[in-house]
């Protein structure tokens, strides 16, 4: 995976938090560069994405 970079980050304060977002603590979404104040919350908001996109699937597979 290459390395994400702060200047490509969509948000500059965390979702979560409201503090500023760090350049160790960025991901993706969609094609989207997505920043967090630390890896703690990076690591929450991959959770429950990962939760609902599997959520998604499991409706999307019913119909």
């Amino acid at each position: 995976m290459a390395s994400l970079d702060l200047q490509d980050c969509i948000n500059s304060v965390c979702p979560w938090s409201g503090k500023p977002v760090s350049p160790d603590s960025l991901t993706t979404y969609g094609d989207h560069v997505v920043g967090f104040c630390n890896p703690g919350c990076r690591d929450k908001f991959e959770k429950a994405a990962g939760s609902f996109e599997d959520a998604v699937k499991k409706h999307d597979a019913t119909r």
